[in-house]
């Protein structure tokens, strides 16, 4: 499995690019949802000539995406634990499984909550309800000039965001505010993440900057990071992969506020360094278009990750490994603006795979469906060639190469 010599991971997840209901996807309210498969109708078929090239299209039937005799390491994978959510989907990922839910507010905190916010955070609230972040901003934002009160807002994830404009609030207050939130939400109040959300402009012309923070709970297990962490490796974490496991296991952490700059990051680090892992979230699939329903939007920004795929398969080493996937859906043909509880897409292969393809050979790969920690354990065997973990971690490695 192993090449000699250094050896490399880049493990990229496109936020939001689900593939499929998971069996317990009416528990969600999100039956019968598939991000991708929707996403191909309302464009009229997808133009992604890197992703067919690896198999993308023989995971599912999917338009505009043929299927393909030889293929890269692909299949479905699956949560073991509960929730949508770019949290608990980025833990599994690397190992780590919820034993329940995290808390959500699908009404609003409660008054006894938000006094207590109020108080910590030394900052009054408005809006406290489920809300799309740009409707609640252009609600709210007005008021919010003209009084200082935070905007505050959830979602069907276990979130609480807050808003502040930045001539109002000062960025770095809105962080410090974040950060007393995210202390004052413990135990039976302990959401997933406390997100701030700076924005600019006037009245009528709001608009987000890039300065979105997460604040996340601590992961409740052992991660595939710390098993890296252990063994020397280091972890690169670029865009919001360091707060999204609160810096556990994240050596250093590389700008990714956009696609642009998160796929420039990595070519920046493919570039430099010898080895380690180069773990990415591409958050625009998401953020700027699963959320607002806008597939053609959506379809874009695939289309500028499949033209970087092309560009970096041609730099892999001999002993690198390349590892595409996502983290749950939001399934464009569905109500609402919300996640959805879906599969993720499974494409692998080594930097000796990419090389045939250039020289008209055969990727050979086969088909792997799992669990999402199979991925943070193919990882794990690829660059340490270990096969126990310190402690029990669920996920076992895939065969690539």
């Amino acid at each position: 499995m192993r090449e000699p010599g250094a050896r490399r991971a880049f493990v990229l997840v496109i936020d939001a690019c689900g593939i499929g209901a998971l069996p317990d996807a009416a528990a969600y309210g999100d039956e019968g949802t598939n991000t991708l498969v929707h996403l191909a109708e309302a464009v009229g078929g997808l133009r992604l000539p890197t992703m067919q090239r690896l198999g993308l299209g023989s995971i599912l039937e999917l338009e505009g995406v043929a299927p393909v005799e030889d293929h890269a390491v692909i299949g479905r994978l699956h949560p073991l634990g509960p929730g949508k959510d770019s949290i608990s989907g980025h833990w599994e990922l690397m190992g780590v499984v919820l034993d329940a839910p995290l808390p959500t507010y699908p009404s609003g905190f409660p008054a006894s909550l938000v006094a207590r916010l109020e108080g910590v955070m030394g900052h009054a609230v408005i809006c406290n309800r489920p809300a799309n972040g740009l409707a609640a901003i252009e609600e709210f934002g007005a008021e919010h000039l003209a009084n200082g009160a935070l905007i505050l807002y959830t979602s069907q994830d276990s979130v609480a965001q807050l808003a502040a404009h930045v001539d109002r609030v000062d960025v770095q207050e809105l962080y410090r505010t974040c950060e007393r939130a995210r202390a004052e939400l413990h135990g039976a109040d302990a959401v997933g993440r406390v997100i701030a959300r700076p924005f600019r402009g006037t009245v009528g012309a709001f608009e987000r900057t890039d300065g979105r923070r997460d604040f996340s709970l601590t992961p409740p297990g052992r991660s595939y990071l710390q098993e890296l962490e252990q063994r020397g490796v280091h972890v690169y974490g670029v865009g919001k992969i360091h707060d999204l496991f609160a810096g556990v296991g994240v050596s250093s952490s590389h700008p990714g506020a956009t696609n642009a700059r998160a796929l420039e990051s990595v070519s920046e680090l493919a570039e430099s360094v010898e080895e380690g892992l180069v773990f990415v979230n591409l958050i625009e699939t998401d953020q700027l278009y699963g959320h607002r329903k806008d597939a053609e939007g959506f379809h874009r920004a695939l289309i500028e990750i499949d033209s970087f795929l092309g560009r970096l398969l041609k730099a892999l080493r001999v002993g690198d490994l390349l590892v595409v996937s996502a983290d749950h859906g939001v399934d464009p043909a569905h109500p609402g603006t919300d996640h959805t509880r879906e599969q993720v897409p499974l494409i692998a292969l080594t930097g000796a795979m990419a090389k045939a393809i250039g020289r008209g050979g055969l990727l050979g790969g086969a088909r792997h469906d799992g669990p999402m920690a199979d991925v943070g354990a193919t990882v794990l065997s690829w660059l340490t060639a270990a096969e126990e973990t310190q402690g029990p971690l669920p996920g076992r490695a895939f065969p690539v190469g």
